[in-house]
């Protein structure tokens, strides 16, 4: 493999690795806000926590793979 596809991967790996974990972790955080206010709504007794974080994860990773190609796309453009 070649050095520059070898960066790429590991930018856009590591992009979507940070994605997945701040999306989780916001949404975890999330949940537990809405489950410690004084007034409990629907959506906090109607959505599971794991649904809500594991949709907070997957926002996460599309969004981290997504700055990741773009960065890659400007560093080639810049080039």
């Amino acid at each position: 493999m070649h050095i520059k596809n070898k960066r790429l991967a590991l930018l856009v790996i590591s992009c979507s690795a940070v994605g997945v974990i701040l999306g989780g972790s916001a949404s975890l955080a999330d949940s537990n806000q809405c489950w410690e206010s004084k007034e409990v709504t629907n959506a906090c007794l109607l959505q599971e926590p794991l649904v809500k974080t594991m949709q907070g994860m997957s926002t996460g990773l599309i969004a981290g793979f997504t700055a990741a190609v773009v960065a890659a796309l400007q560093i080639k453009h810049d080039e």
